[in-house]
């Protein structure tokens, strides 16, 4: 015969946090009988506390973000229960044990987190790149110092982490962060990894993601026209530190490599068939292969930095850290006279933008791009005014009949 199952929360309303909150406290019954499980990790305000509902006062963040993690322990406990309800020797200890089981190994956000991180660093050299533990690590910062703004807190218990936690934590990154929408969205995506994992490990009992949406801004990516790159290329450099970084951007502007994959360039990446030169690599970012036909000016700037004057580990070019290359960047558009921002991801794009424009198929960029998707590299797929006059120039030269026709 099957017992019946209840949860209950109240408030342990003799004790009080530094912040003047009471505990939630949990209880079971089944049957006639009934147990203790101990405090929720959750905290209220007494004041807030609906002692009928057994729930926090109110439609604030706050309260949403309480009443949800009630919530989810309620349904667990349940779950649990109807896991075991048709088993003869189910006991309120049984319960208390396979529920007190599943917390005891982490019963807060942070402590989950650092766990993620360090079996990212485990991989680095393997199957993940430093740059990603950085990123995770820079998430990890963001995320609590979110919690001690927002919450005045250092942690939050596991069964608090709801949606309205990551609503908040959204809106922290585009106010108080002063994030880019963007950088905000790719933020969130990188921190519901780390949600991901937490739940299939069971520390995590629901997605505080649930009903949550992604939505990237179309960006305007820059690129150089046909004149400015001219103006780069034909200026004269007494500096050899701008000289070096001047071809290295314009390699980028005539290849479409980034600027890790130009620095990991090596003399085995050159691959001559049929009597051309192709440079043949992975991306370190994506680890898809880019396979280039090595052009004229590009070919040109790898003699001007042959073997003689490349370090000793084999790279093709001397290579700076590529915040310094963007640091001397920026002096060589100052005197060149390009008002642009110059980067090694504006030289990509420039090679994208300046492919299609004059006619090479998105297939084909996409593959040099080593691009995954070639939904990517129609981002660069925009129509210069460049390209416009020259189709409607070739368009104007066939028309010549109706134009002797209406006498121009």
């Amino acid at each position: 015969m099957r017992q019946s199952f209840k949860v209950s929360f109240y408030l342990r309303s003799n004790y009080e946090n530094k912040e003047g909150k009471s505990p939630v406290m949990l209880r079971i019954f089944l049957g006639g009988a009934m147990s203790n499980l101990g405090s929720t990790k959750i905290f209220v305000d007494k004041a807030q506390w609906n002692n009928r509902t057994s729930r926090q006062k109110g439609r604030s963040s706050e309260a949403l973000a309480v009443n949800a993690s009630l919530d989810a322990i309620s349904a667990n406990l349940h779950s649990l229960y109807h896991k075991y309800q048709d088993d003869q020797t189910i006991s309120l200890d049984k319960l208390r044990s396979a529920y007190l089981g599943q917390i005891q190994e982490f019963s807060s956000f942070l402590p989950v987190f650092d766990k993620f991180i360090d079996d990212i660093r485990q991989r680095v050299g393997h199957t993940i790149s430093k740059e990603s533990l950085q990123k995770y690590s820079v998430l990890r910062k963001h995320f609590f110092e979110f919690l001690v703004h927002r919450y005045k807190r250092k942690d939050i218990g596991l069964m608090e982490f709801t949606p309205a936690i990551i609503q908040d934590f959204e809106l922290y990154l585009t106010t108080v962060a002063s994030c880019a929408y963007n950088t905000a969205v790719k933020k969130m995506k990188t921190l519901k990894t780390v949600t991901i994992y937490a739940l299939k490990r069971g520390y995590l009992l629901q997605d505080p993601f649930r009903d949550h949406h992604f939505h990237l801004t179309p960006v305007d990516r820059g690129f150089l026209t046909d004149e400015e790159i001219l103006k780069i290329a034909n200026k004269e450099l007494t500096i050899p530190r701008l000289e070096l970084v001047r071809d290295l951007f314009l390699f980028s502007c005539f290849t479409g490599l980034a600027y890790i994959d130009v620095a990991n360039l090596r003399r085995e990446h050159l691959v001559t068939m049929n009597g051309k030169t192709w440079i043949m690599t992975r991306r370190k970012k994506t680890k898809v292969e880019s396979n280039i036909l090595l052009l004229d000016i590009p070919k040109a700037i790898i003699e001007k930095y042959s073997p003689s004057t490349t370090p000793k580990d084999g790279k093709l070019f001397p290579i700076l850290s590529n915040q310094k290359m963007n640091a001397y960047l920026k002096e060589i558009a100052d005197v060149c006279g390009v008002q642009k921002r110059l980067t090694f991801h504006l030289a990509r794009h420039t090679f994208a933008t300046m492919s299609l424009s004059k006619g090479v198929p998105m297939e084909s960029v996409s593959k040099m791009l080593g691009h995954t998707n070639i939904k990517t590299t129609q981002i660069y797929a925009r129509i210069t005014s460049k390209k416009i006059e020259h189709d409607m120039e070739q368009l104007a030269g066939k028309l010549d009949k109706f134009n002797e026709a209406m006498g121009l």
